[in-house]
């Protein structure tokens, strides 16, 4: 999953473990029905079947709120991308969706470019990463997930660099043409990379560091993306982690795994399986 991207937020950096006794806390609506989180959209536009599927969840799901944890856009290389015919459609979207429910973003490794323009006109609230919601009397804690992927630390230096204010700051002088040019190389990269190593070669998140940001956040359960690996897993202590899935409706089978939660509890749901 390497990229252009490289931050999932404000909360850590390049993985390094971090005080969340204070983490930045997200409250539900007690009265709300039900919240989807989702991530790994990876919306560009020659996928139209999944920009598709995702506009018709985003404008017809019960939900008070859509959480999205990161990589909605398969790139956003700035808010000056809106400008494009396809980025605009889907900041339309976002806007048309945020008039009947709450949403808010936390950026992915794909998408950390997302500017204060963009979360303006679409009405999203940023999430920092990792965030702590408070829901239902229960403490879920929110990432996109790259952060502890540990073992892959090329991947976790290039984090660090790309989401310093010196780089972002040169990189989006460039003009808008360049900028695009260089995401389509490091995308190209990372594909190659990813044949290369195959599925069993990507490197997922630690269970011990999970633990631990659980453990400090005082939260039961972790709640994350990135990894593509749609599951839930048993950590040290009897925490958990829940793992969102990636969007594809151009795959035969189409896929879709996003979570809903609400007072009893959290269910996942497949949107590949049935019409969304």
């Amino acid at each position: 999953m390497n990229s252009l991207a490289g931050a999932a937020g404000q909360g850590v950096l390049g993985g390094a473990m971090a005080d969340l006794s204070a983490c930045p806390a997200w409250q539900a609506d007690p009265a709300w029905s039900c919240i989807d989180l989702l991530s790994d959209v990876h919306l560009q536009a020659d996928r139209p079947d999944t920009f598709a599927a995702w506009r018709q969840h985003l404008l017809g799901t019960p939900a008070n709120a859509v959480l999205i944890l990161g990589d909605l856009f398969e790139v956003w290389v700035g808010d000056d991308a809106r400008s494009g015919r396809f980025e605009a459609e889907c900041a339309a979207v976002l806007k048309q969706a945020a008039r009947h429910r709450r949403l808010a973003f936390m950026p992915g490794n794909r998408d950390f470019l997302v500017g204060d323009a963009l979360l303006a006109e679409t009405g999203m609230q940023r999430l920092a990463d990792p965030t702590l919601m408070l829901a239902w009397d229960r403490r879920w804690l929110l990432s996109h997930g790259d952060a502890l992927c540990l073992s892959d630390t090329a991947y976790l230096q290039f984090r660090r660099q790309v989401r310093g204010a010196e780089w972002q700051a040169r990189f989006l002088a460039l003009p808008l043409a360049e900028r695009q040019h260089q995401a389509r190389t490091m995308r190209d990269a990372s594909a190659a990379h990813q044949a290369r190593q195959g599925a069993f070669g990507w490197s997922d998140v630690d269970d011990d560091a999970a633990a631990e940001w659980l453990v400090q956040a005082g939260a039961e359960a972790l709640i994350h993306g990135h990894t593509h690996r749609p599951a839930t897993h048993t950590l040290p202590g009897g925490l958990v982690r829940h793992v969102l899935g990636d969007w594809d409706f151009e795959a035969k089978p189409a896929r879709a795994r996003i979570l809903r939660l609400s007072a009893s509890g959290l269910q996942a749901l497949d949107l590949g399986a049935a019409p969304p």
